[in-house]
């Protein structure tokens, strides 16, 4: 059996609170200080002193880690999956060096996007100056030209970015499972121009500048008595927290803050940004949406904010576990039938494909996906964190779209 070190250096508090325990009331004081002691460490961050440096690699290669012909991503050298209890006991650093590695596959992503769906990356916002933070967007050359339809895709909420359904699904299943990539070949090879939403970049991280506090002895109004006594408090407080400091925060991170990006700093911000500013622009007599999960919310407030444009050029929708509620969003009677008529949500469900399922919620159908929760935790197309939807399903539900453009 291990002893961490975090227990190794509470064992001495530990006893001498059972010996305190024991004494008399004289020994009232002493409780109170080790009381006070042990509320101030946080057990948590204390584990921090055991773990190995947050130093992780920023490539694949450096994971030791590739893509085979399959999509698969395995060890270079053992040819195995991806491993997430890298180290026994650690799961902060195990998740820590997961989310480093998620990091490095959505720039693989989005690498793919671009040399492999031929897309282009479109910066956002249109006007942005040099200096002020932006995010983008991908689409296909054709996207604004073609002038029959058009398909755009927008992901789910979390950390799934352009081109992406399910960061968990692209590391444990298969990139054909966790990327868009193959809707949007065959979208492509069938005549559609793409447009792939990038709802969940709303704002870039940079580090807190460090704030310099005066030192409140500065004060001349104050007699020199009190400020003398002020700065002992003060210096006492300075040399306890530093005591604790070093063992609840041994591996200091990076204090950030948020950089919000201009009309984009929402899923929903963002899906009526790029409606403004570039699906209205295009020339598809058809447009056609894909959205999973919190995407539908997204489309539904862009429904609310752009009801008129978005009925005369929206073909048909199909939507994924949406989370949307025509409730909670208010929207309105006509945005409602709209809905029942040109929307499908395919949703987690034990029944056959395409059986209805019931709703509480008077908008679009619902219909099954043919799938349930513990199939999705193996791996979902549609999925980030829902219910799988089969490669049926799938196919299926591109067959619904296809379906909505030839009955016009």
């Amino acid at each position: 059996m291990s002893i961490s070190l975090s227990s190794l250096i509470l064992l001495p508090i530990w006893i001498s609170m059972a010996q305190i325990l024991q004494g008399g009331p004289d020994e009232k004081e002493k409780t109170t200080a080790l009381k006070d002691l042990l509320s101030r460490i946080d057990l948590d961050e204390l584990m921090k002193k055991d773990e190995p440096p947050l130093d992780f690699p920023d490539t694949l290669e450096g994971f030791e880690y590739a893509f085979n012909e399959k999509g698969q991503l395995r060890h270079i050298k053992t040819g195995e999956p991806f491993v997430f209890n890298y180290r026994e006991d650690l799961h902060r650093w195990n998740q820590k060096r997961y989310e480093a590695l998620g990091e490095i596959i959505t720039k693989y992503v989005y690498e793919l996007l671009e040399k492999d769906c031929n897309l282009k990356k479109i910066s956002i916002p249109v006007d942005a100056t040099e200096s002020e933070p932006k995010s983008f967007i991908f689409m296909s050359e054709d996207a604004l030209t073609n002038p029959q339809k058009l398909m755009v895709l927008i992901h789910g909420s979390g950390v799934v970015r352009a081109g992406q359904w399910a960061r968990r699904l692209i590391i444990n299943e298969d990139l054909d499972s966790g990327t868009q990539i193959p809707f949007i070949k065959r979208a492509m090879d069938e005549g559609y121009g793409v447009i792939v939403l990038n709802p969940n970049e709303n704002y870039i991280e940079v580090e807190k500048p460090k704030i310099h506090v005066q030192s409140s002895s500065d004060s001349s109004d104050e007699p020199a008595e009190k400020r003398e006594r002020k700065d002992k408090v003060s210096k006492e407080i300075k040399k306890r927290r530093d005591f604790y400091e070093k063992y609840r925060n041994p591996q200091r991170e990076k204090e950030t803050m948020q950089l919000y990006i201009r009309e984009n700093g929402s899923p929903e911000e963002h899906a009526v940004y790029v409606w403004d500013h570039f699906i209205t622009q295009s020339a598809a007599e058809n447009v056609f949406f894909v959205a999973h999960s919190y995407g539908g919310l997204a489309f539904v407030e862009l429904m609310i904010q752009r009801e008129a444009d978005v009925k005369s050029k929206v073909t048909a929708v199909a939507l994924t576990d949406s989370v949307h509620n025509v409730w909670h969003q208010e929207a309105g009677k006509t945005i409602r039938e709209w809905m029942r008529e040109n929307c499908c949500n395919w949703v987690s469900s034990s029944e056959p494909l395409d059986t209805s399922v019931e709703s509480m919620l008077p908008d679009c159908p619902r219909v099954s996906a043919d799938g349930d929760k513990e199939q999705c935790l193996k791996g979902s197309p549609w999925a980030d964190m829902s219910p799988r939807a089969s490669a049926q399903s799938n196919t299926h539900c591109w067959e619904n779209l296809a379906g909505s453009e030839k009955s016009l």
